[in-house]
């Protein structure tokens, strides 16, 4: 499988999944567009809800989820569990 993240077929899911400006779906908040893809721990990289180490497909779009960099590496290949979100507090 080396090599194949580099793919067109790669590439074009990253291109779809960020065009749907989706928020990040390990802690919801949103994604921001400008700013540099490589480096900043906000941008946008393309996480798998099954993990590729636990049998996860690499190129289906089902598969794929919207997520900051840092959520991404934060979460390695655990499953996520979504917290449900706490209510606003009303003084």
């Amino acid at each position: 499988m080396a090599g194949i993240r580099n793919g067109r077929p790669y590439r074009r899911l990253c291109a779809w999944q960020k065009a749907l400006g989706l928020p990040c779906w390990i802690c919801g908040h949103n994604i921001p567009t400008d700013v540099d893809g490589r480096t900043h721990p906000l941008a946008f990289t393309l996480d798998h809800e099954q993990p590729l180490s636990r049998g996860g497909n690499l190129l289906d779009p089902a598969n794929a989820r919207s997520a900051h960099r840092k959520c991404n590496s934060a979460r390695g290949n655990r499953p996520t569990v979504k917290r449900p979100k706490r209510p606003a507090l009303r003084w």
